[in-house]
Formats: structure tokens, C-alpha cells, sequence
């Protein structure tokens, strides 16, 4: 969205250009399950343009009469440096930041697309689709695994866990790269866990990345 702009936790601009958002669908088997999708074989990989980008702790304003918007709580990364078919270790050292988003889903659209076999895009790339908060320098966290949390009104609704992915993040950051470069810049998405559903006007929702970051938004 127009204004937007990478920042650190502090309040700092990230000094990148806001490249484009790949994203894996399906990377929690438990959520794939919830809404009876197969779990694939292979990672399911899309992309949001950067103008589906808006900062996440600005009101959400949802699209009017397209149905259901669904909220999908994410773990992001944020790349630093170019990559064309990385190895591991170079994937890995890629990683400047970590951060949460909402990968927001018109999911009666999505739904619809799906029965008659066409692409996601008008489901999930449309403006503001994907609400970002700024991001934690890669060694502030953990090298293990990492925790997230979405809370709604107060009320815990969804836990993730990087052990609990199909893919891991390293070897799903140099798969990407395998498929086409990723840009100092761009964002990975990297899976919602289960317990996504509907978003409400009124409702606000609390976001948490272990206990080094935490941000909250409402719902128009």
C-alpha cells in the first residue's frame, strides 16, 4: 500500500525497498486439515505484490461484499541479500529480520477459485492483504525453534511453532530461491498454524513473536 515502508522494532526504517511477498500455503498439516485441503508433497508457493503490504498496527479495513475475510497468522522473514538457487547456509545468512503478519484470505472467493481450478491471486493478493509489523533483527531470536501467538479480544486463537511446519524455514527460503530469486527486501510468509477463521468488525487482535515482539490492531 502507498507509505509503506520496512521498519525495525524500534520505529527504525529498514533501509530496502518493499519487494514482493512469497508466501507457502498448507505448511501446518493440522491447518491444511482444518480446512480439509490435502497436505501437499511438495511446498505450495504464491505471491502477494508489494501493494498488498500495509502496516499491521494501522486499522484493518476489509473488503466490502466479497465474503469472509479470513485471518491467517504468519511467521515473516525479511531477506537481506539476493538469492538464486542458495544453498542452505547461504539461505540462512540471507535472513536480516524476522517479523508476524496476517495473511488476510477472501476465503469464499478462494473457495469458489479453487472449485473451478483457477489461481489464488484474487484471494489473497488484492490491497492490504497482507498486514505486517516491523521486524526483529535475525540474532535477537532464538536459533531454535520459534513461537508465535494470535490473540483475539483477549481470547488465545492461535498458536504456532516452527517445529510444527512441513517445510522449515531455511530449506523453504532456498526451495523459493530455487523457483526465482528472492531480493534484499522481499518477505517470506511462512505458514499460518491452525485456528484461522473470519475477522470481525470491532475485534482487536493481538500479535506475539516469543517475547521480543508484540503488536495489536483493530477491526474497522
Amino acid at each position: 500500500m502507498p507509505g509503506y515502508q520496512h521498519l525495525w522494532k524500534d520505529g527504525t526504517p529498514v533501509h530496502l525497498p518493499l519487494g514482493k511477498i512469497v508466501c507457502i500455503g498448507r505448511n501446518y498439516a493440522e491447518h491444511a486439515r482444518e480446512l480439509n485441503n490435502p497436505v501437499p508433497s511438495e511446498p505450495l508457493l504464491f505471491i502477494k505484490p508489494s501493494t498488498a503490504a500495509t502496516h499491521i498496527t494501522r486499522p484493518l479495513e476489509l473488503p466490502r461484499n466479497q465474503g469472509q475475510v479470513h485471518f491467517e497468522t504468519e511467521l515473516a522473514v525479511l531477506i537481506g541479500r539476493p538469492l538464486t538457487n542458495a544453498s542452505a547456509s547461504e539461505a540462512e545468512l540471507a535472513i536480516l529480520g524476522y517479523g508476524l503478519a496476517l495473511d488476510l484470505t477472501l476465503r469464499d472467493l478462494q473457495t469458489e477459485l479453487k472449485e473451478k481450478g483457477h489461481p489464488w491471486e484474487r484471494a489473497k493478493a488484492f490491497d492490504g492483504a497482507c498486514p505486517l509489523s516491523p521486524f526483529v533483527p535475525a540474532d535477537k531470536l532464538p536459533r531454535g525453534n520459534i513461537h508465535f501467538t494470535l490473540d483475539i479480544n483477549g481470547r488465545r486463537q492461535q498458536t504456532g511453532d516452527t517445529r510444527d511446519m512441513l517445510n522449515t524455514i531455511v530449506p523453504l527460503i532456498a526451495h523459493m530461491s530455487s523457483q526465482f530469486s528472492l531480493l534484499p527486501g522481499d518477505v517470506v510468509l511462512t505458514g499460518t498454524p491452525k485456528g484461522v477463521g473470519p475477522l470481525e468488525s470491532g475485534q482487536t487482535l493481538s500479535l506475539e513473536l516469543e517475547d521480543v515482539l508484540f503488536v495489536e490492531t483493530k477491526v474497522l
